[in-house]
Parts: C-alpha cells; structure tokens; sequence
C-alpha cells in the first residue's frame, strides 16, 4: 500500500485518538472516534504500517501511546495468520522505535515507550516461550547492563510483566504458564541476582549524579531504574523461595533496608521490605528475617521513620510511614511465631527499641496509624513467653496510658480540633465513613486493653481510678456553643456528641468498663481491690449533673462498679436510688430528657440478668420502684422495659403462685394489663377507629410541637412493649426438680420431655384477641379507602424510616446533627416509628408466645384460623418491606414453627403454610423479575434519587425471604434435632448457607407432611426450581445446595407429569446459563443436573430431547454417555468420572459473566512440548557477543527470524 494512504489513514486516526481524549468532546463524537479506532484495529489490512507511523517520536504523547497499542494488538490477535515476513517486519521495527527511546529525554515519552513496548515484547515471547527462554534470560542480563538506562527499565517492565501473567494474574492458558513458571524457577537464583545487581548499580549512580546539578536528568534516569527494579522485585518476593530472599547473608534486606532513607526510593523499598517480612511458610525459612532486629536494620527503619514523619503531612510521606509501620506489625508477627517454637532463637537485643518504635506510631496523630498496631499489641500481650518478658510488662503502663488519649474520639474530617483531623482527611471520605472505623477501632482497642489488663490488673485498675476521679472533679466543658446543644433547644448549654468533656468522659468509661469487667474475670477474690472500688463508686453516686450525655456516662459508670456490689451488699438500695432517680431528671422547667430512662433501663436490664441472686435480695426495693415509676411515669415508651425487669425476677421466685403475685398483684399494674380489654376494644378492631385514636386523620399546624394523640400511641406502645417483655423474659426454673417442686411442670410429652407451664399464661392468653386484632387492622391500613383517610400531614406515616432504608442498602447511620436532639423529631417522623415498631413487636410477640407459652398457645381452639385471619389478611396490598416480619422465618414463623409439638404439625401448621406458600410463590415471581443491583449500586446514586436502588433490594431481599422460610420449614441438617426451640438470630445463616455438600440436607417431618398436600407440593417445588434463573447468584446457590434435590427426591418416586420432569431439568439448565460463569453455582448447579438426569432419565425419555438441544453438545458423547446410563451393566466408570463427564456435555449452557462474553480470545498456536531439546550453547554465545555499535547487546538480538513450527 502507498506512503499516502497510510499518512492520510494517519491522519484519521491521529484526529480520531484527539477526539476520544479531549474532555470537551460530546459523547457522540467520542463514540463514533472509538468505533473507528476499533474497527481499524480489527480489519485494517495495514495495521502495523500505521502502529509504526503513529509510534514514531514526533508525534503527540497519546498518539504515540495509541500506536504501541495497535502494534500490541497485532501480535496479539493477528500473529497466527501472519507470514513469516511480516513478523520478522514487525519485529525489526518495533526494535527500532525501542532504540530510540533513550534519546527521547521527555519522561512521559520513555514510559510510553517503555510500557508499550514491554508489552509487546512479552506478548512474542509467550509465543516462542521454549525457545527463547534461555536467550531470553541471558540477553535480559547483557541488555540491562548495558549502561542504557531506558532498555534497562524495559527488561523490568517485561520482567514484571512476566511474574504478573504467569504468577499473579494468572493470564495464561495452565500448561503454558506451569511451563513459564518451571523455567522461572529453575533461573530464580540467576534472575534475583541480576535485579539486585541492577538495583545496587543504578542506585550508586544515582547518588553520586544527583549532587551535580548538571546531571539531573541523567540522575533521573537511573532512579527511575532503580524503582522499576524495585517494583519488579515486589512482583517476584510474594511467591519464590524464601532462600533467594534470604540468599547472600540476606543481602537483599539489607539494601532495602538502606534504600528506606532515600525519598525517592523508600516507598518501593517499603513495599518490597514488607512482602518480604509478610512471608508465610516453614518456620526455619523464615528464621533470617530477625535479622531486622538487629542495630543497623533497626536504625534504619526508625531513622526513616523520623524523618517522613519530620516532614510534615506529605502524602507520599504518610503513605511510607503507613507501610513502616505494617513492616514493623509484620515483625512482630513474625517474632510471635518463631519465639517458643521448634526454631531455636531468643528474644532481640533490641526488643526495647522495636516496642518504642511501635509505641511511638502507637501514639501518632493519625487515627489510621493507631488502629495499625493494635492487633500485634494482642499478639505480643497474648504469646507465652514475651507476655512474661520484663521489657513488656514494663511497656503495659506506657500503652495504657496511650490508650487513654487513643480512645478520646477526635479527628473527624470535617473538624479542625486535633491534629488527627488533618489526617483524617486523607484516610476517610467523611464523618460517617470515620465514625464507623472509629467504633471499630474502639472496639478493638478494647480487646487488647483486656489483655493487657490480664498481665497488670492493678495496673490497669489504679489508672482507670484516676482517670475517673479527674473527669468527676473536671468542669464541664460544652466548647464551641455551634457545637452544642443551646437554649435554642434544652433551655440551657448542654453537651453535644463533640464537646470535650462528653468525649473525655465517653472515653473514660469505656476505658473504665474495660478495665473493672476484666480484672473480676482475672484476679482472685481475695485480692479484688475492694476498699478502693468501693470508694470509686461512693464517688460516682454523690456525683450529680443535669448533662444528659454526661448522665448516661456516669450511669455506665455505676454498672461498671456494680460487681463491687456483690462484696459490699449494702450498696445494692444506694446504687438502685441512683438509677431510679436518673430515669427522669429536669432540665428547664417541665422540659424532661428521655436519655436517662433509656439508660437506666438498660443498665438495671443488664444487672437483673447478671446479678439476679444479688438483685432478688432487694426485690422489694426494686419492685416498688418500678410500680410508682410506672404510675408516675409520663414516659410511658419505657413503663414496659420495668416490666421486663420484674419478669426476668420471677426466675428467682421458685412458686408459680408467688411468681404470679409478684408480677401482677399492684393495682396500678391490673390497671395496665387490663387496658386493653377495658378501653380500646372498639379501636383495636376498627381500622377507621384505630386512625382516629392515633391522631393519623388530623391535620396538624405545627408538625414539630403539635401532637394531641401522641399519648394514645405511647399507650398502645406501652401495652405491646409490656407484653413482648414478659412474653419473653418469663420463664420457669432452668433446674427439672427445682420446677417440679414449684409447680412449673403440668405433665410430659408423648416423647417424654416436660411441659412447663409459664407463670404469665393467663394474662398474656387473655390479650391474644386484641392482638391478633391489633395485627388485622393494621394490615387493612393498607386497603386503599385507608390511605385516603390520612391526613395531608401524615400521608407519608407508611414510608419507610430512613433507618430502615440505610440498613436494607448497607450504609452507614449519619451522625446527629449537631443542632438535632433525638428528642425533638417532627410528628411525621414519630408516627412512621410508631407504626414500624408497632408491626414489628406484635410479630415478635407471637413468635415468642409458643417458646414461652408452649402448649397453652398452641392448643388454642382455632389458632389456624385466628392467625390467617389476622397476621396473613390483606398481604397484597401490603408493601414489601412490610411482608418481611411476616415472611421471616426468624421473626414469627420459625420459632413457631420450630416450637410446634410435633403432635400439631398436621393440624395446626399445615393450614397456615398451604395458603402462605402458595401466595409467596407469586411474590417470588414477581420479585424475580426486578434485578438485584449490584453492592456497590447505591454508591453510583443519589441518596436522593435511590429510589429504584432501594425498591431492588427490598426485592431481592423477600427473594431471599421466600427461600429461607422454605428451608426453615421442610430442611434439616443430617444429625440435628427434627425440632429446637433456639431462635438465635445466628442460626438464620446455617440454615441457608452456601455450603456445597449436596448429601447432608434431609426433610423434617413436617416437610414430609407439606409435601403430601399437591397444592403445596407444587408450590414449593415451582419457587425453589424458579429461584434458580432468578437475577440473584446467592440466592440460586443455597437454593440448589440446600432445597432443590431434597424436595424433588421425595416426590420423584411418584407418578411425576412429563411436562414437570421436563421443566425442572430445563430450569437447572436456565441456572447453568444465568449463573455459570460463578465456579459455586456451576459446580452445586452441575451436580443437580446430574442428580436429575440420572435418576429420573430411565423413566422419561424427555430427558434426552433437552440434552439434544444444549449448544455445541457433542453427539457422539452424549449417546455414550446415555447409553452407560440406561444401561447399568455398563457403568464401569467410578462416579467423579461421570459427573465430570455430564459437566463436559453440559459445557454449552454454562453462561459467562457479562465482561466476558463479547471478550476476544487470544489464542497461542502450535505450543511447544517443555521437554525439548535445548538449542546450541553455540547460539547462544553467538548471540551475545554481537553489539550495537556502543557495545552492548540490543534488545533486537531477543528475536530470531527462524521460521516458527509449522510455518515456511
């Protein structure tokens, strides 16, 4: 072709390159550039002539670069159909544009050239592997010593290349790369030889040139050699022997080791020095690695540390110092692991030294630093023999003392009052992102804090003393009035989540609570600190503060002491006035904050349960503060969470009849129980009534102030919440005998376990009707002629909360606005809260009753009908993140489920299940139809415009519901119990995990009843086939792991219809090509469709016709394959290899992941065998001793222009 069509398509393509690069450019104009740039690239009979022109140095920098990419392309899809002559053209002149570079002085310029051509290099030699290896190797030496500095760095790239492809990445076809990797392996001592000859040369040169400010680009020029062999050695420490790491009395640590103080090279060695010490494998290898222990190694790294850190905040410094300190966090894994072991060594010399160095990033401003350390500080703290070393247990009191300022949480992005915040910065997209690495952090922290505690409990205990004797006599201190709650609000300055004193304080008693909780857990009784802990809680209860956030500080305080209690009896009425009196306390006037009640229930929750023999002693106490709590109490949200009190006490009274007396004998408690029957009958089974009594049909004013109903809601609140909380938390004695004799016991099962009776049967039993009423009315607040009833103010109460939503898309919880109390929300926001917890709380109450009622609920007459009638009414009109406490397992259906005397599965369940499943099977179909997004979706949309995000993953989430409530019901694990009673939330997962044994999942009893009722037989196998082709890849795996087989094997020795064999086999093959490109799904898939086709292929020849249609199946094997099966005698092949071969029949349906699909494959022909027969060493030597005219070796002398295998 002319000179003129290649410089005119030249030109074409230079504008077009222009046009894909400029940010100006529209869209359109970027578009059509790229399709005529690709389709160039695929069809252009001429594509090297112009890579060539394109690639040539006077030309743009993108230019050049798309040249090299269009030479890279050549040799990658076109070299199998190439002549002989056009390669050896190729390759004479790609060489020739490679020698030019070194007269290019620009450095973008030599790093095009550099890359590009390194890749073109490596893509040739994949190509000839065997039989350029050993020039290969022996040229990379002669070329990078050359003494040019630009085909020095090629050789790294292309050696870097190399180790990624074949290593790394994985890129190439397996018997190739184990071919490449073999070789690479036998030449490693030879191939870190020259990489550390390379690194020592050009980092000598470089220091001696960069002092001669003439010779600035030529010192350039080997500092950037020196960190393209250091970025090629990180490629390589990370998978070869740890003897050529070690090799030469470990030289290589050495000059990393050196190279830590130079700022242009001391990230790389950083990196490189740290894969090296991350190094995992045998013990004895990894024994030379304390030789950074030693005094040089040692003082380089902490002279390099100071000196980053001296600099100031300089990300490039900071990145360093962060890679310093994961070297030294490796360490002392690495310490960890060989002290104490077979391997012989002693602590270091200069263990002092390392734990200052390590307290020292311990104690650095950057959050990110601090949170580094922390798991080897366990490390070290947990090991045999360095928690017993004195260096260590005299650096205990130092990291304590760390861990106090650590803990003050300071340093959000948005903030300029530490000089963490300045860090954060660069660490953190945001406050919330920094709030939830600080909670870890915290937590964290904490664990290690404990351990340390264990090694020096008094220690620990005389400095959380202190630290709390100082906060009790520190003056508050609320800072910046922006930044606090002022009288705007609260009447008064009061603290916010950011004022000094409440993070001095919040800190502080974390540090408190960790340090009391672990030395009670440690230390022996008799030298527990009594007197002393005592005196700190006298301290803490004559402390007063009108600060809500510093109450609940103090009150943390108070049941962080309460063990001392258990010593000191006499203390329980004082510690129990203390809290009693926080419940309500008076900031301005009238105005009140519900912090303390939230608080002081918590804490006198946990103290009840911890401490129920110590708390039961001054049960009277306790019971008569709680009822004129509750008679007073305008807070009537937290009257019930007393009540759980109360029923966690019952525990202790050993009688039923003084278990009843205790719980419901004070009038003003017959009064609330009774409140429900006595004044809101009509409202409760009134949907209109019910939105009347709550206020949702008024149009309000004031939304922030104005709420005339609001007491009604708590009433009803207070009544739900008070039954869940006795429901669940009143019980019988754990002993048989102790139950027996106070006549918990009413009699035993047919399978001899014993019926207990519960002591709030009768109350509870009595309010069922008006819940389940409760329940119906408010699914019928969905009807339509409902929703028109709420008022213009509340015409949102049914949306949800944006807790809700933040949960459902995995984010963060927003910090409070700083202005943004709790307390005050709009009536909207109270409402939809109201409604949410009110739904949710009904559904937990009646999956708690049959636990805790056990046969007195479920020998109700007509409990089937009641529950259909009330928590199952309207659900198609509910929206559906309101069908999740229904539809899930954990909340209300398996716990009554699994609770169920077998007795009444037949009759009680199965009424219950046969119209559920079949109306979820019609939810599963529809939500299948709307896509799961993708986890990172959400990042990609507005929280404002998420809506779609949000309706997709409610979706996927009652998709996963649908399955999980089948599983629950009809599947169980080999060798557990048919029926438990334990609904922790943890077992959720186990029961649909993505475990791939396919032999271990077996049907429940009550699995075998659903499955004799047609309807809902088909209704369980048509939603767990269906969720196979579902656009939800866990979902399709636990499905065919955990439901699929086990159905169908019960119901395949019947009389199945042709056509539901037939979809059944075709819907797994629907999976295959939805989920197939997933290596989990392909295998559980394949297996199921092995399973299917084996067992049920003999008897419906059906079978074979969908095989007949798979793509690219191979005939001849398929009847092989189909006549072994149906004929049994031939069968000779052991199992796997049968699986494997329906796998390979089946190849055509298996689908490929959406990146993969329009991919062009690259195809390496004529592979030679690895064990061929070694050229000459003659032509070898030939070789090197030709030259440039400088002297040394070109890069071109790589290549020969012999003919490849099969070609002329």
């Amino acid at each position: 072709m002319s000179t003129e069509q290649v410089n005119s398509l030249c030109e074409q393509l230079m504008k077009a390159v222009n046009v894909m690069m400029d940010p100006g450019s529209s869209a359109r104009y970027r578009l059509e550039a790229l399709k005529f740039c690709e389709e160039f690239k695929e069809k252009c009979p001429i594509c090297v002539l112009c890579g060539l022109k394109l690639a040539d140095k006077s030309n743009s920098a993108i230019v050049r670069h798309f040249g090299l990419q269009v030479l890279e392309h050549c040799v990658k899809y076109r070299w199998n159909s190439m002549v002989q002559r056009e390669k050896v053209f190729l390759k004479n002149n790609v060489m020739g544009l490679v020698s030019t570079v070194s007269t290019i002085c620009l450095l973008e310029s030599v790093f095009i050239y550099a890359t590009g051509s390194s890749r073109y290099v490596w893509e040739h030699l994949m190509r000839r592997w065997e039989e350029k290896a050993d020039g290969m190797l022996i040229s990379s030496q002669s070329l990078g010593g050359g003494g040019q500095e630009t085909q020095t760095e090629l050789v790294m790239f292309i050696l870097l290349r190399l180790a990624e492809d074949v290593v790394t990445f994985q890129t190439l076809p397996t018997q190739r790369r184990r071919d490449i990797q073999q070789t690479l392996t036998q030449n490693m001592e030879k191939i870190f030889s020259f990489l550390l000859n390379i690194l020592q040369q050009n980092v000598n040169k470089y220091r001696r040139l960069k002092v001669d400010s003439a010779q600035e680009s030529k010192a350039k020029a080997h500092c950037r050699v020196g960190i393209a062999a250091l970025n090629t050695l990180a490629g390589y420490i990370d998978w070869v022997a740890m003897p050529h790491i070690t090799a030469e009395n470990c030289r290589l640590l050495e000059m990393l080791c050196l190279l830590l103080n130079d700022p242009e090279l001391q990230l790389e060695a950083a990196e490189c020095l740290l894969i090296a010490v991350s190094r995992k494998g045998k013990l004895e290898d990894r024994k030379p690695l304390m030789v950074l222990f030693g005094d040089v190694a040692m003082h380089y790294i902490l002279t390099a540390a100071q000196s980053a850190d001296g600099a100031g905040l300089v990300e490039r410094h900071y990145i360093f110092l962060k890679r310093l300190c994961q070297v030294l966090c490796a360490l002392g894994s690495q310490l960890c692991a060989l002290l104490g072991s077979d391997v012989d060594i002693e602590i270091p010399a200069n263990m002092g030294k390392y734990l200052e160095s390590f307290l020292a990033f311990t104690t650095h401003p950057s959050q990110f630093l601090r949170s580094s350390t922390q798991i080897t500080w366990g490390a070290l703290f947990r090991h045999d023999v360095l928690s017993q070393e004195a260096l260590l247990l005299e650096m205990i009191t130092k990291y304590l003392r760390a861990s106090m300022g650590n803990l003050v949480k300071v340093g959000f992005p948005s903030k300029n009052d530490s000089p963490s915040c300045e860090y954060s910065r660069i660490d953190f997209d945001g406050d919330e992102d920094f709030n939830a690495f600080f909670n870890s952090f915290r937590a964290q922290q904490g664990e290690v804090m404990r351990m340390a505690c264990r090694l020096a409990p008094m220690t620990a205990f005389n400095m959380a003393g202190e630290w709390l004797r100082y906060q009790l006599k520190a003056p508050v201190d609320i800072g910046d009035t922006n930044y606090s709650y002022t009288t705007a609000k609260s009447g008064e300055g009061l603290c916010s989540i950011f004022s000094p004193s409440f993070v001095q304080w919040d800190a502080m008693t974390f540090f408190t609570e960790s340090v009391i909780s672990q030395m009670f857990r440690t230390m022996d009784k008799d030298k527990i600190p009594v007197d002393e802990g005592i005196e700190l809680l006298q301290a803490v209860l004559d402390f007063e503060t009108k600060d809500p956030l510093i109450l609940s500080c103090v009150l943390t305080n108070v049941s962080a002491l309460f063990p001392y209690v258990t010593h000191r009896t006499e203390y329980l009425p004082h510690v129990l006035n203390k809290l009693f009196a926080s419940v309500t306390f008076e900031v301005v006037e009238e105005s009140k904050v519900r912090l303390g009640a939230a608080v002081t229930c918590s804490k006198l929750r946990g103290a009840t349960r911890k401490y129920t023999q110590y708390i039961t002693a001054s049960a009277r106490l306790l019971h008569f503060r709680s009822i004129s709590f509750c008679a007073s109490c305008m807070l009537v949200c937290y009257m019930s969470k007393t009540y759980t009190l109360l029923a966690i006490m019952t525990q202790q009274k050993k009688l039923v009849n003084r278990t009843l007396l205790f719980l419901f004998s004070p009038p003003p408690t017959k009064k609330i129980w009774s409140h429900l029957d006595a004044h809101s009958q009509q409202v409760l089974w009134d949907p209109e009534l019910f939105l009347r009594f709550i206020g949702a049909d008024l149009t309000l004013t004031d939304p922030m102030r104005e709420d005339p109903c609001g007491l009604n809601r708590s009433r009803i609140s207070f009544c739900v919440y008070t039954i869940l909380g006795v429901v669940k938390r009143a019980r019988w004695p754990s002993d048989l005998e102790e139950a027996k004799a106070g006549g918990f016991v009413v009699g035993y099962s047919p399978s001899g376990s014993p019926i207990y009776r519960n002591p709030c049967t009768q109350q509870a039993l009595k309010l069922l009707d008006n819940l389940l009423a409760l329940i119906r009315t408010h699914n019928n607040l969905f009807l339509p002629e409902m929703m028109a009833k709420l008022s213009e103010t509340f015409s949102k109460a049914f949306e949800m909360l944006e807790v809700e939503k933040n949960a459902i898309l995995g984010l963060p919880m927003p910090l409070l606005d700083l202005y943004d109390s709790p307390v005050y929300k709009t009536v909207l926001e109270r409402m939809q809260g109201f409604f949410c917890t009110l739904y949710d709380n009904c559904f937990h109450i009646l999956g708690n009753a049959g636990i805790s009622l056990q046969q007195d609920f479920y020998t109700i007459e007509n409990l089937a009908e009641k529950l259909i009638s009330s928590a199952f009414v309207n659900l198609d009109n509910l929206p559906d993140y309101r069908l999740r406490p229904p539809a899930s397992a954990r909340v209300f259906v398996k716990p009554l489920v699994l609770a169920c005397p077998a007795e009444y599965c037949e009759t009680l369940i199965c009424p219950i299940l046969g119209p559920l499943f079949t109306y979820l099977q019609q939810m599963g179909g529809i939500a299948c139809r709307l896509p799961c997004p993708s986890p990172f979706s959400e990042l990609c949309v507005p929280r404002e415009g998420g809506r779609s995000v949000l309706i997709s993953k409610v979706a996927c989430l009652l998709k996963f519901f649908v399955l999980f409530f089948q599983a629950v019901c009809c599947v169980m694990k080999k060798g557990s119990e048919p029926l438990t009673t334990n609904t922790e939330e943890g077992e959720d997962e186990e029961m649909m995990n993505t475990d791939s044994s396919h032999s271990s999942e077996e049907l429940t009893d009550l699995g075998k009843a659903l499955l004799k009722q047609e309807e809902i037989c088909t209704a369980l196998l048509t939603t767990a086939f269906s969720a196979l082709s579902w656009k939800d890849t866990l979902t399709c795996q636990r499905t065919t792991t955990q439901l699929c087989w086990p159905l169908l094997k019960h119901v395949m020795g019947g009389s199945l219809l042709q056509d539901a064999v037939t979809w059944f086999f075709t819907s797994v093959l629907r999976g295959l090509q939805m989920h197939g490109q997933h290596d989990g799904c392909m295998a559980s898939l394949v297996h199921l469709a092995f399973q299917i086709y084996e067992g049920l292929r003999p008897r419906y020849a059906e079978l074979r016709t969908v095989m007949d249609q798979v793509p690219d199946i191979h005939k001849d094997s398929l009847e092989q394959f189909d006549s072994k099966l149906m004929n049994p005698a031939l069968q000779k092949l052991a199992d796997k290899r049968r699986k494997d071969h329906f796998k390979r029949l089946l190849a055509g349906c298996v689908g490929k992941a959406l990146g993969q699909q329009f991919r062009k494959e690259v195809h390496i022909k004529n592979l030679p065998s690895l064990f061929k027969k070694a050229k000459a060493k003659q032509a070898v030597e030939e070789k090197e001793g030709s030259s440039d005219g400088d002297g040394t070796i070109g890069l071109a002398l790589l290549f020969d222009t012999e003919p490849e295998p099969g070609e002329k």
